[in-house]
């Protein structure tokens, strides 16, 4: 499985298994599955509602001696309702809870939600350093869908760079700009929304990419992302889909086809869903 460094020395897999939208009933035996196929990295949220199943699956698999505890990744996200210092650390407390573990391996604040909590998301992220990543009850944190000027503020209020940004990212949203202030920070870039949604799928040049290269169209989009250096975590709630997701590590990107693919991003009209500054849903 290849991998990334965080700023801090931790390993990161550079593809894992998303959660979103799971159920805790299906994210059970997708989990479980995964550990079998080989996947080390999961990635979850106090959002999704499946910390608990996901949790189960992987406990369930150390116990059966499937898999080390030092040899997983795993990511949960602190959600949009739980913001003031105090919320931040019961929260979190939770999820060790739910989740059944000691740590885990990367917490993120999933939004920066500016205009809420008077805007002062600076004061969210120092909670998480003080509170959760110097207690060690996280290996390493990050944040979630943070534009640059996000970024530049708990930067400049806090003096830590964030070991991660998990954003949106694929071929018709490249977002290159944000990840080029990331990789100039030694932030690691982790790209939800890989397939765009299973859209780029059937773009007619990754079509064409995958006739001409012999090439899966999963393995051409998915291999693309890595080949930029992104954290990627396609979610499915196939088994047979973890298997497909995963023969993207098995290819040699053609440099026609990431030259090719690099071309269908349509920047901020590529985006699905509002841009970060307008988010500020809360309960959900």
């Amino acid at each position: 499985m290849p991998s990334l460094t965080l700023h801090n020395g931790n390993i990161i897999p550079q593809l894992g298994v998303g959660t979103y939208q799971l159920s805790p009933e299906d994210a059970v035996p997708i989990v479980s599955a995964a550990v079998e196929m080989g996947y080390r990295h999961f990635d979850t949220a106090q959002l999704y509602h499946n910390e608990a199943a996901v949790g189960k699956a992987l406990n369930e698999a150390i116990k059966a001696g499937l898999v080390k505890r030092e040899d997983l990744f795993i990511t949960t996200k602190l959600n949009n309702d739980f913001h003031e210092p105090a919320e931040v650390v019961r929260s979190f407390d939770q999820s060790l809870k739910d989740l059944g573990l000691d740590y885990v391996d990367l917490f993120l604040i999933h939004w920066p939600v500016p205009k809420l909590y008077d805007g002062r998301y600076d004061l969210t992220w120092q909670t998480m350093i003080d509170r959760i990543y110097e207690t060690e009850k996280s290996k390493a944190i990050g944040v979630s869908n943070f534009e640059i000027h996000h970024l530049e503020r708990i930067i400049d209020a806090t003096g830590f760079v964030p070991h991660a940004n998990q954003i949106q990212a694929h071929p018709y949203f490249a977002n290159n700009e944000l990840r080029q202030f990331c990789q100039s920070k030694e932030i690691v870039v982790e790209a939800w929304a890989p397939l765009a949604r299973a859209t780029v799928l059937k773009d007619p040049v990754v079509e064409e990419l995958s006739q001409r290269f012999e090439i899966a169209p999963t393995d051409l989009v998915l291999g693309w992302a890595l080949a930029r250096g992104d954290v990627i975590f396609p979610k499915t709630s196939k088994v047979a889909r973890l298997a497909e997701n995963a023969h993207c590590l098995t290819i040699e990107m053609p440099a026609e086809a990431m030259a090719a693919i690099d071309q269908l991003d349509k920047g901020e009209a590529g985006r699905y869903g509002d841009h970060p500054d307008k988010v500020d849903f809360l309960g959900r």
